[in-house]
């Protein structure tokens, strides 16, 4: 049994914790593949990963195969946890961006194992006119680029068709023939569900939607 492969610390910990028999596997698989030490897992089950793995709303499996989508529908949440920032209720992109830059560590334990950072504000010249994409990955297990769109306010479509032309100018200006298609992570304050179906609908490249929350925020007056 998959329990026996864990150390009883982790264990104790699961059982103590989880609510169900499908939320424990879930952890203790999560365990296994990730290799999860007692902290890390603690974080994941206190962040309640269970709930929000493979959440976000998707078009993977209709622009990537089937092998492909499955796993790279896997490794998106939501909503992306950010509570591990300083940040004042009424911020802006830039003032997100930089938090997270600052605390890249707990960034990339919340985006989750295979995440490779390869870039803020990456430039790209696409004829002759220049770009910036707001973060670029490279993930290890999907073999793919994976360009990361962040929106401080509601989701609107045209946002879609914006990743879409990073994802294609990615593609076709860095992607090398190893490399699978790359997928583009659109993370938003808030979204409406219906709104974000129909405008991935019709989309040519491979996009994923997902808000991001978080409860410890600075109070206005104390923020820098």
């Amino acid at each position: 049994m998959s329990v026996f492969q864990i150390p009883w610390g982790h264990n104790r910990e699961i059982i103590t914790k989880c609510k169900s028999y499908n939320e424990a596997m879930f952890y203790v698989n999560a365990t296994i593949k990730n290799n999860f030490s007692r902290a890390v897992l603690l974080h994941q089950i206190e962040s309640d990963l269970y709930n929000r793995s493979g959440k976000a709303i998707t078009n993977f499996a209709s622009k990537l195969p089937e092998i492909h989508s499955d796993l790279a529908i896997e490794i998106l949440k939501d909503p992306y946890n950010f509570d591990f920032l300083d940040i004042r209720q009424r911020h802006d992109e830039k003032e997100l961006e930089d938090a997270l830059m600052q605390n890249m560590t707990k960034f990339l334990l919340e985006l989750g194992q295979g995440f490779s950072f390869l870039g803020r504000q990456y430039k790209l010249t696409v004829g002759e006119s220049e770009f910036k994409i707001d973060l670029l990955f490279y993930h290890v297990k999907l073999h793919c680029y994976v360009v990361v769109e962040l929106k401080t306010g509601d989701f609107k479509p045209e946002y879609a068709g914006k990743l879409n032309f990073y994802i294609s100018a990615v593609d076709g200006e860095i992607k090398d023939e190893k490399d699978n298609p790359t997928i583009g992570i659109l993370i938003c304050r808030s979204k409406n569900d219906t709104v974000v179906e129909y405008a991935l609908k019709d989309i040519n490249k491979p996009i994923g939607v997902s808000e991001y929350q978080f409860t410890q925020i600075l109070p206005e007056n104390l923020a820098i």
